[in-house]
């Protein structure tokens, strides 16, 4: 099991990392050739004798400008990756931002009841989430619609959803290792962020 569990937290960092660098190498690349070819054909008219070498790189640059229509729809995708993969591993990390400053005000017993409460609805909701984007990405296989700007790359509106009910299952999973350790006494709250803590121990820091 927790090999699994390793194995398992790794490929949310190693899809984390994948698509943020993937995201900004697609970018780097639209925007290099959107905007290479202006100054080549401007040297292309300041230097009429080296014409012949400016104008092809000039040439080059704006067809691959053009060609890569692509980009946006390719940097979206690898963003909602971003999103659903980054929020799974935000509830594993307790990277994601708590408001609980009224359930601290109750004593241990009570907030892992609140937590427990809280942990529940959090489940429920990923798991409709789940539930209801797959039977959109079944009704998406069964009509064989093309991604736009993607569908020559045999990329289909299906295969751009998936990202979602699997992204909910994985949420859906982390709050069942949370469930579990509130059923048995190993933590009190959801494991979320306190900003206000961080600050205060960041402002310490600084005095220090």
């Amino acid at each position: 099991m927790q090999a699994f569990n390793f194995l398992w937290g790794k490929l949310e960092e190693f899809m984390i990392t994948l698509s943020l660098a993937l995201m900004t190498l697609i970018t780097f690349v639209y925007v290099l050739f959107n905007n290479l070819y202006s100054p080549f054909y401007d040297l292309a008219d300041a230097y009429p004798s080296l014409e012949s070498v400016f104008l092809p790189i000039a040439n080059f640059s704006i067809t691959i400008a053009q060609e890569m229509t692509w980009s946006v729809a390719l940097t979206k995708l690898f963003f909602a990756m971003l999103i659903f993969f980054g929020a799974s591993y935000g509830v594993r990390t307790a990277g994601h931002i708590g408001i609980d400053a009224l359930v601290k005000k109750f004593n241990t017993p009570i907030q892992r009841k609140i937590s427990i409460i809280a942990c529940l609805a959090c489940l429920i909701y990923a798991a409709l989430i789940a539930y209801a984007s797959s039977e959109w990405v079944i009704a998406m296989f069964q009509a064989k619609i093309g991604a736009e700007d993607l569908q020559h790359f045999g990329i289909q509106l299906w295969h751009i959803g998936l990202i979602i009910p699997i992204g909910y299952l994985m949420i859906f999973m982390r709050f069942i290792e949370i469930f579990v350790r509130l059923l048995k006494g190993q933590q009190n709250g959801l494991g979320l962020a306190d900003e206000a803590k961080d600050a205060i121990k960041l402002q310490e820091t600084e005095i220090q």
